[in-house]
């Protein structure tokens, strides 16, 4: 019977340590040489690249404070939008089930489209923005949106939130659906607001639902690679250079073993990053 099983999972097993265990530790192989890509031989370097990359980097260390400040204001933008819009479309009518289906519409369009839209959104000659504000006479508050190096990462976050705010909303309005109506009709007899209700009802039911967006949301700023190149072109500038769009740099300059370096410091950010939140998620709703 184990046989059976074991012969069951083959190809899923052999297909995941085919395209991802056997990646995984061919880059930390690579990790420790100077093997540009494509020739035939390359030279061990020990732990240089490593220490270099944490030490002495200073392209990583900026490409590392624009990936936080991005994950710092998705995580909190798109997890409070998404929140807000699940509590107000939670109720099954036919506006919410449309409003539903045109704050999700974004959700389904491709990073490169969507990069596209914000591209005509944030022009600085010809965006929607910027007419707006000179049609209303308020020309003075015009901007070069992705133009300015020391605000462009937050211009990228505002479009990345409105690429997947619905997506998130889903998740929390299949939370708040679990929750049972007896808990509301018992705050509403003890003369619970809507406030209190949300405070005491609602916020801590939902924390399961909290976890996973904050976890998904996390894991999306991380891979938001598509929709910045789309934004600022490759390569990016200093001011959008994250960590996925830096080991791309790294690695088309052929330099393969430095970028496996990279890769790794890379990925224990985002297990720290994931940890913390976890804890936090669960301070939050203690």
């Amino acid at each position: 019977m184990k046989f059976k099983l074991f012969l069951f999972a083959a190809p899923a097993l052999a297909l995941y340590g085919g395209f991802f265990l056997l990646p995984a530790v061919q880059g930390l192989r690579y990790a420790t040489t100077d093997w540009d890509g494509y020739s035939a031989t390359f030279d061990d370097v020990g732990l240089s690249n490593l220490t270099a990359v944490v030490s002495n980097d200073d392209l990583f260390r900026n490409a590392l404070t624009n990936n936080l400040k991005f994950l710092l204001v998705v995580v909190l933008g798109q997890t409070a939008l998404a929140l807000l819009l699940a509590v107000l479309l939670a109720v099954p009518t036919k506006g919410s089930r449309f409003l539903r289906g045109l704050f999700f519409l974004p959700t389904v369009l491709s990073s490169v489209s969507v990069a596209f839209i914000w591209k005509f959104v944030y022009d600085p000659n010809f965006g929607l923005i910027n007419t707006v504000l000179d049609t209303v006479g308020l020309g003075s508050w015009k901007s070069a949106f992705l133009g300015n190096e020391g605000t462009a990462i937050f211009w990228v976050a505002v479009a990345q939130i409105w690429f997947h705010a619905g997506q998130m909303m889903i998740i929390y309005i299949a939370g708040i659906n679990q929750i049972p109506p007896e808990l509301y009709e018992a705050a509403t007899t003890d003369g619970a607001g809507r406030w209190q209700q949300f405070r005491h009802v609602t916020w801590p039911m939902v924390a399961p639902a909290t976890t996973l967006v904050i976890a998904y949301t996390t894991l999306q700023s991380f891979k938001a690679f598509d929709l910045i190149l789309g934004l600022a072109g490759n390569p990016p500038r200093s001011g959008l250079d994250v960590l996925a769009t830096r080991i791309y740099t790294t690695f088309a300059n052929s330099q393969l073993g430095y970028a496996a370096a990279e890769s790794i410091v890379f990925m224990a950010a985002i297990a720290l990053v994931t940890y913390l939140q976890n804890r936090a998620a669960r301070m939050a709703h203690a």
